[in-house]
C-alpha cells in the first residue's frame, strides 16, 4: 500500500513519542507513514529527505527547541502543518507557535480522542492548503497580470481577448480576430503587441494551456478530450505545446497536482 501522508513525531522522551505512535498506527490503520525523532537535529535530518505533511513536536528538548526546529522549517519554504505537545502553557511560547504557524497547542498529558481529533484536524488544513497551491499552480500570472491592465472597455483588445476566451474550443487565427474587430491584422498584431507586451499567438496559446491546466485539476476528462477542449486538433501537439510551458506533460501534471487531494 502507498501511503500517501507522512507524520513526523518528534519528542525526547521515548516514552510519550512511542506511545503517541501507537495511538496513531492504531487510528491509521497503515494508511499513513508515522516516523520518530528524539530532537529537533534528527528532526531535520528526515525532514532534508522527505516530504513531512504534519508534524507533532515538544517545545523543550535538548541541542534544538522544537521552536528553533520549526524556524528552521521555515526558512527553508517549507510547509508542512505542525501540532504542538508540551507540558509547559507559557503564553510566550503559545505566541511564538502562532507565528509560526502551529494550527494546535495541547497541553500534556493528552488524551487518545484529543490527539486523534487535533490530527485529524490538521490533516484537513493540510489539504485544503494543498487545493488552494494546487490552484495557484494553475493560474498564468501573465494572464492575470494582462487583464488587471487598464485598456479601455470595448477597446479593440478588449474585444479581441473577449473572442479568445470564447473561442478556445475552435480553430481561430490572427486574421479571423482582426476581422473580427474590423481592424487590418498587421495593425491589430502591432496594436495587441504594443498594449499587452504579449504576441498574439502567444496570448492564445497561453489562454489554451491555462484552459487546459483547470480541466485536468477539476475534470477526469481524458487527456484527448481536454486537447479537443482547448482547441488542439492532434493529443501529440497539445502534449507538446503544454510540456513546452509547463516542462512536463498533461498527465503528469494531473497525477503531481491532485495525489495528494485526500486526507488519507
Amino acid at each position: 500500500m502507498i501511503k500517501s501522508k507522512t507524520i513526523l513525531i518528534v519528542d525526547d522522551e521515548p516514552r510519550t513519542r512511542e506511545g503517541i505512535k501507537k495511538k496513531l498506527d492504531i487510528w491509521a490503520e497503515g494508511k499513513l507513514e508515522i516516523l520518530m525523532a528524539s530532537d529537533g537535529s534528527e528532526a531535520m535530518e528526515i525532514f532534508n529527505r522527505k516530504k513531512i505533511n504534519l508534524i507533532i513536536t515538544d517545545i523543550r528538548m535538548p541541542e534544538m527547541t522544537g521552536l528553533r526546529m520549526l524556524e528552521s522549517i521555515k526558512q527553508k519554504k517549507q510547509n508542512p502543518v505542525v501540532i504542538i505537545m508540551s507540558a509547559y502553557s507559557e503564553f510566550d511560547y503559545a505566541q511564538e507557535a502562532i507565528r509560526l504557524g502551529v494550527v494546535n497547542y495541547l497541553l500534556k498529558p493528552v488524551s487518545s480522542k484529543k490527539l486523534i481529533e487535533a490530527v485529524e484536524e490538521a490533516l484537513e488544513i493540510e489539504a485544503l492548503r494543498d487545493r488552494t497551491g494546487r490552484i495557484e499552480n494553475a493560474i498564468d500570472h501573465k494572464l492575470i497580470d494582462l487583464k488587471q491592465i487598464e485598456l479601455e472597455k470595448e477597446s479593440p483588445i478588449q474585444e479581441a481577448m473577449k473572442f479568445v476566451a470564447e473561442n478556445l474550443q475552435t480553430q481561430f487565427n490572427l486574421k479571423d480576430v482582426a476581422k473580427h474587430i474590423h481592424l487590418n491584422p498587421s495593425y491589430f498584431s502591432a496594436l495587441f503587441k504594443e498594449q499587452t507586451d504579449l504576441n498574439f499567438s502567444e496570448y492564445v496559446t497561453r489562454s489554451r494551456v491555462q484552459k487546459a491546466k483547470k480541466l485536468l485539476l477539476t475534470t477526469n476528462l481524458s487527456i484527448n478530450e481536454i486537447s479537443e477542449k482547448v482547441g488542439y486538433q492532434t493529443t501529440k501537439y497539445f502534449i507538446k505545446v503544454f510540456k513546452e510551458y509547463e516542462k512536463m506533460t498533461p498527465s503528469k501534471y494531473r497525477k503531481e497536482f491532485t495525489d495528494s487531494e485526500s486526507v488519507f
